[in-house]
């Protein structure tokens, strides 16, 4: 009797012991997975996207650190973010919508840079031989004939905005308003474009450089819209403790080297 308690004792040391050593397994398995952070969530330009997946492999590829981005027009972005949307990044691909976010206290100020610049340019589906000299009074609605413009919403997306702002500088704006097909983001102008939808686009260099279905046949002049500015800066409600680590690696020598590969002019170093 004395010997089957002290087995039963010596079976419930053991029976402990492994279930003890099975939970320290489980927690030290659960450790790393506890310990890994948050990913930095970007809400960016959707001319960006091109160039900025690239930067965040790269970006994950050295820190081990993940990126999670929303692209859409900037005007969309701000409205989200201003409705409470979790965003650790803000980039806009013009200067009036991170104004908006700034004037409503939604960003560090301290940390907005001008990130990047770009081009605006006309383009026709690919292979396109036909080159327009884009100057003041250019036959712009004579050439598409019956045919769309597509770029960004006129009244809210960048892209469009810039686009409305050169061809009134051109003086061709009457002209051309009823052929313009405006949509959602610069990216959905040039697929319109690339699937033959509509006859030109007027969207961004780095657009163009990234579909081979498109060809450019014009570029604006400089002087004929605001210029054409990314401005970057890290929400004010962030509280990714990563986010310094990736909004710094966006002003890298190694980003730059990406944004420049696509076409962006960059601005910071």
């Amino acid at each position: 009797m004395v010997s089957r308690t002290h087995d039963i004792a010596g079976f419930g040391r053991r029976a402990f012991g492994l279930a003890a050593g099975g939970l320290l397994a489980l927690a030290l398995l659960a450790a790393p997975a506890a310990a890994q952070s948050p990913a930095t969530v970007v809400f960016a330009a959707a001319s960006m996207k091109t160039a900025l997946d690239e930067i965040d492999t790269l970006y994950t590829k050295k820190t081990g650190k993940t990126v999670t981005v929303s692209y859409a027009a900037s005007s969309a972005l701000a409205k989200q973010i201003e409705q409470g949307a979790p965003a650790d990044v803000f980039v806009s691909a013009d200067i009036p919508w991170m104004n908006y976010v700034a004037d409503k206290g939604l960003i560090d100020s301290a940390s907005r840079v001008d990130l990047l610049g770009n081009e605006l340019v006309l383009i026709a589906a690919a292979p396109a031989s036909e080159k327009i000299d884009i100057g003041p009074g250019v036959p712009l609605a004579a050439k598409v004939g019956d045919g769309k413009i597509a770029t960004g919403d006129v009244a809210a997306v960048p892209a469009g905005k810039y686009a409305k702002a050169a061809l009134e500088k051109l003086g061709v704006w009457k002209d051309v308003e009823p052929k313009i097909a405006g949509a959602e983001n610069v990216r959905v102008a040039l697929g319109l474009v690339a699937r033959g939808e509509a006859k030109y686009g007027i969207v961004y260099a780095t657009d163009a450089k990234s579909e081979p279905k498109v060809a450019v046949i014009g570029t604006f002049p400089e002087t004929s819209h605001p210029p054409i500015i990314y401005p970057a800066a890290i929400v004010k409600t962030s509280t990714n403790p990563d986010v310094a680590g990736y909004f710094a690696f966006l002003k890298t020598p190694e980003a730059a080297k990406i944004f420049e590969g696509q076409g962006f002019t960059v601005k910071v170093h």
